[in-house]
């Protein structure tokens, strides 16, 4: 072996005990309540300071999220000329890279959120924006919303037609 690759070898090595050190298991000493009272506030304090991934949205991970499927569906129906570049259906987020509608000249690009499972108009929020970053006026933004409400209502009636 050369000297570079024991090198890298030893740097890997060091690099992976130090991350393995940094877990720390705090199982060293329980610590033990003398009465009920102090074991319930060991347990609000032990609470209180642990922090998830989930405090930051404000939620739980057992949290269930609802969105309306006809409102979903009906997004993307209407908005079927933007390519779709992300989609969360847990949070109700639709985001579209820049398309041109038919007969139009200009691009725009679309980011819908869907936040109650009520078909609903305030379940919905559609912002829109052209090439250049500006946002579009508030008459388009309305039209684009009343099409997906609109188009929702179709699925909606068709569904029950079944």
């Amino acid at each position: 072996m050369t000297l570079n690759k024991i090198f890298k070898t030893a740097l890997v090595g060091v690099m992976c005990l130090g991350l393995s050190a940094c877990g720390g298991n705090n199982a060293s000493k329980p610590n033990i309540a003398n009465s009920p009272e102090e074991f319930n506030n060991d347990i609000d304090a032990a609470q209180s300071t642990k922090s998830s991934i989930w405090d930051l949205f404000g939620g739980t991970p057992d949290q269930k999220v609802q969105v309306n499927r006809y409102l979903w569906n009906a997004s993307l129906d209407v908005l079927e000329f933007l390519p779709v570049q992300s989609v969360d259906p847990f949070t109700g987020v639709i985001v579209t890279g820049y398309g041109t509608p038919p007969g139009s000249g200009r691009s725009y690009r679309a980011t819908v959120h869907i936040k109650d499972p009520a078909l609903d108009a305030r379940s919905l929020n559609v912002s829109l924006q052209t090439k250049g970053g500006r946002a579009v006026s508030a008459s388009t933004t309305r039209a684009v919303e009343d099409a997906i409400l609109s188009r929702a209502r179709q699925l909606r009636i068709a569904d029950k037609n079944l």
